[in-house]
């Protein structure tokens, strides 16, 4: 396990920028304005060959709303966790209440608590600094984590603080186990990051009954019987026109993002409104992505009869191109029926990483052009699967394949070879004269 280090303070001092130019990428989203953080966010560092998790938290507050309670619980629980903890300051306007109440939480373990004047841009602004002493908190470290300024100072001190290296006896294995990706994606405010908590097994991200409560998307590693699964869970995503605000326009850019690096997205749906038009773009975006798609009926348990059987037959109508997708029907709340997704998800993944023998594979392609032969003389000399997550075939073919007649072949070889909703692609190489 990498030494993990945390970093909390109040709201808008500018923590995600400090993870950012600590890692030298922009993996945290920021903006001029307090709260746009909520989640626990963890990524990879590196400091003079020293790795570590570094742990990106929500403003700690007091005297907030509902929402800001749980955003402070989740700084708590990282600070708890961490090994060092960054506890940043906005130097420019000094220790405020909440300040001295974040001190106060850090004390009994000041000796792993380094104080990160941020916002002192030069030296003029250094005098600031002497003022955060009153935290009880050791010498601050003076920073400008825009511009970059002693970041490198901070980090040797940090390092110097991480537990010892361990060294331990390595296991050689002939082949690194596979991490599946599951993104659960949907509009806001459907139970995502209910969902995602329930199958994690512990509070990692913040629920709120207010839309777009989640801002970016956060991860966790969870062992299955089928090895390690990684469940992302991803801000609610609605359509561009309706985005008002730079932090939702960039949240939606990381949605689609880990979308994209997903092997299965987990599709929820709130039952209690039914399969609504966005439901049905954000469904052709994920069978875009080529991920297969497994349907999750949220709050199920909030429907009357009539509800349910409208809501399923909505399901047939207006998300018929997912073909055999798994539809499930749960409530993420109380934790109805969620262990049904284990085996639905098992065999989705067991579909998208299947590998089909070379001699089955062209006796479809036979059969099928036998049944119906391409236009023009096409002719597929010759096929084989050339990859998994998705299945990928080749086909040979001795000129231009119109594209009506792969798609008829695309149903053939999912039927025959019983691929179900799992995606397939289909690669077209002309024999050389």
């Amino acid at each position: 396990m990498k030494p993990t280090v945390a970093i909390v303070g109040r709201p808008n001092v500018g923590k995600s920028t400090l993870l950012n130019r600590i890692i030298g990428r922009r993996e945290a989203i920021v903006e001029e304005r307090p709260g746009v953080t909520r989640d626990r966010k963890e990524v990879d560092a590196n400091w003079l060959g020293r790795e570590f998790t570094l742990v990106d938290t929500g403003g700690w507050m007091v005297g907030g709303d509902a929402l800001d309670d749980k955003v402070s619980r989740q700084s708590e629980a990282a600070i708890e966790a961490a090994d060092v903890v960054l506890f940043v300051v906005d130097a420019t306007v000094g220790v405020t209440e909440d300040d001295t109440r974040v001190a106060r939480l850090l004390r009994p373990r000041a000796e792993s608590v380094i104080v990160v004047a941020n916002k002192v841009d030069d030296v003029s602004h250094e005098a600031f600094i002497w003022d955060l002493l009153s935290l009880g908190l050791g010498d601050p470290e003076p920073v400008s984590a825009i511009h970059g300024r002693n970041t490198g100072d901070m980090l040797d001190r940090l390092v110097g603080l991480l537990p010892d290296e361990v060294d331990e006896p390595v296991e050689v294995v002939d082949e690194v186990e596979k991490i599946v990706g599951v993104a659960i994606v949907g509009r806001p405010n459907v139970g995502k990051s209910t969902l995602f908590n329930r199958l994690i097994g512990e509070d990692r991200s913040v629920v709120h009954d207010r839309p777009g409560t989640t801002r970016d998307s956060v991860d966790t590693v969870v062992d299955s019987d089928k090895g390690p699964v990684r469940f992302i869970d991803t801000a609610g995503m609605r359509r561009k026109a309706r985005i008002d605000e730079e932090t939702e326009y960039y949240s939606l850019v990381r949605a689609l993002k880990s979308l994209d690096t997903a092997d299965v997205a987990l599709l929820v749906i709130d039952s209690t409104q039914g399969v609504t038009h966005q439901d049905q773009r954000l469904a052709e975006r994920v069978d875009a992505a080529g991920c297969p798609i497994v349907v999750l009926l949220n709050k199920w348990d909030l429907c009357d009869t009539e509800q349910r059987a409208d809501v399923t037959d909505q399901v047939g109508q207006k998300l018929h191109f997912v073909g055999e997708a798994p539809v499930i029907k749960i409530s993420a709340i109380s934790g109805k029926n969620v262990m049904r997704l284990w085996p639905a998800l098992s065999a989705t993944i067991e579909g998208y990483q299947t590998r089909i023998p070379t001699r089955r594979v062209n006796d479809v392609v036979r059969a099928a052009q036998a049944a119906h032969p391409a236009p023009a003389g096409a002719r597929i000399l010759y096929a084989t699967q050339g990859a998994t997550d998705p299945p990928t075939f080749t086909l040979f073919v001795n000129h231009e394949v119109p594209r009506t007649w792969l798609r008829y072949l695309e149903r053939k070889l999912r039927d025959d070879l019983e691929l179900g909703n799992t995606p397939i692609k289909l690669r077209v190489r002309r024999r050389s004269e």
